[in-house]
């Protein structure tokens, strides 16, 4: 066997791929850019905004989320017993905008993922600028939001979290 070449599937630690190129690749398949959000009635607009990067894996893939998250040095791995697996995952507005989002505009992602974490970076950014407390502009974020993941689970409808800001 040809020492030079790594196979699919083979863990040669003697060839090494560019760790950062390795992540985004392992995001385009496996990793989530979304946006949350919460009722609170002590928010001005009623409606908290909360970004999050995340990348779900089984047991058996629990190092390859560790070592991605001592790259990143933020975040957090925990276990999701309704689908038994682990979540790395980085809610921090500081954390998305100086680690993850300058990741991924440095090794850009190939897949449609790509629009996502366009849509994800413009909500940080005005996450980040109080921006988003302005009517107007969380009427934009709701928009941008749910057109990512739209296969994702939801616990409001758009139009419900508009009708909190009509009022």
């Amino acid at each position: 066997m040809n020492e030079n070449v790594q196979h699919v599937g083979s863990r040669n630690d003697k060839v090494s791929m560019e760790f950062g190129s390795y992540i985004a690749g392992f995001v385009d398949g496996e990793g989530c850019f979304s946006v949350s959000f919460t009722r609170r009635a002590r928010l001005k607009t009623g409606i908290e905004v909360r970004p999050s990067f995340s990348i779900s894996q089984n047991r058996k893939s629990l190092r390859a989320l560790q070592r991605i998250k001592a790259y990143f040095g933020c975040g957090a791995i925990r276990f999701s017993k309704s689908d038994q697996t682990y979540k790395y995952e980085v809610r921090s507005i500081k954390d998305l905008r100086t680690r993850i989002i300058p990741h991924f505009q440095k090794y850009h992602l190939q897949t449609n993922k790509a629009q996502d974490f366009d849509k994800f970076s413009w909500i940080c950014q005005m996450v980040a600028t109080s921006k988003h407390l302005h009517i107007p502009t969380l009427e934009r974020i709701i928009a941008e939001a749910y057109l990512m993941n739209e296969a994702g689970k939801r616990r409001y409808e758009q139009a419900d979290l508009l009708k909190i800001l009509a009022r």
